[in-house]
């Protein structure tokens, strides 16, 4: 991913909760010199300074079959928002986008032992919909393990972690503040959610 300098997460623990937030994300491999993808949701945890991902994917998803094969990027995006040229004090300006976004390259690895699948599950249950734990202690073990032998489970070791908020840091004060006021008040989620990130990312010490 292009980075410039002033776009760049250099805190691992920025990225893993931006990660966790949208952590409904992108897997990505190469089948036979093209990249497939498929849209997951992931568990991410920090672990002593490393970025573990899991999660699991259909057997019958051909993708499964190409886990193996060299590295795994997950891309992790969401919140993103025009920035027109109206928002900049001086008028020789273009429209531009401002977004974040993390890539997540690493090692497969599968999970394949029944007890640590079923594990896995209840941990990405946890994560997702507790109030569905009980639901789930009480469905019969073989219904699980039938779910399980449908659906491949892995693990990723992040290798490389590429963070990029692209927050008009490159932007002057007044046209940084512009932006804010006008993404606050809109009626797009997207437009609020940035302007928070924008108004943290100005004012470091603002929660």
């Amino acid at each position: 991913m292009y980075i410039p300098k002033h776009f760049n997460i250099d805190n691992i623990s920025e990225a893993v909760q931006f990660m966790q937030r949208y952590s409904f994300a992108t897997l990505i491999n190469v089948s036979d010199g093209l990249p497939v993808a498929t849209h997951l949701p992931f568990v991410i945890e920090l672990q002593e300074e490393q970025v573990i991902i899991s999660s699991h994917l259909a057997k019958a998803n051909h993708q499964s079959a190409d886990l193996l094969k060299g590295k795994s990027l997950v891309i992790f995006t969401e919140p993103h928002a025009y920035v027109a040229p109206k928002l900049y004090e001086k008028e020789l300006n273009v429209p531009t986008w401002n977004y974040l976004a993390v890539h997540a390259y690493g090692d497969v690895q599968l999970i394949e032992d029944e007890q640590q699948q079923l594990s896995e599950l209840e941990r990405m249950i946890t994560s997702y919909d507790t109030e569905y734990l009980k639901q789930w202690a009480n469905l019969p073990l073989d219904y699980k393990l039938k779910l399980c032998k449908g659906i491949v489970m892995f693990k990723i070791t992040v290798t490389e972690l590429q963070g990029k908020k692209k927050l008009s840091q490159n932007r002057t004060n007044t046209d940084r503040q512009s932006i804010i006021n006008a993404f606050s008040h809109s009626t797009d989620v997207n437009d609020q959610t940035i302007a928070d990130y924008m108004a943290k990312d100005f004012n470091p010490g603002r929660q």
